[in-house]
């Protein structure tokens, strides 16, 4: 048995699906934005950790 919804109903659905899809991306960009600042910040402490050992090393 199928359900006919109203043209209320729809656009109601739909804005939902639309809230819903730009809860997801923004947090797949919270998630990115995260990982990437994370990612810099080892590499630098890394940088500079190598920067050390190399100055002891002479």
């Amino acid at each position: 048995m199928s359900a006919y919804l109203t043209t209320d109903q729809l656009t109601a659905r739909n804005r939902r699906s639309v809230w819903i899809a730009c809860g997801l991306v923004a947090f797949i960009v919270l998630i990115f934005l995260s990982t990437f600042l994370r990612m810099q910040r080892n590499l630098a402490e890394r940088t500079a950790q190598q920067q050390v050992i190399a100055e002891q090393s002479r």
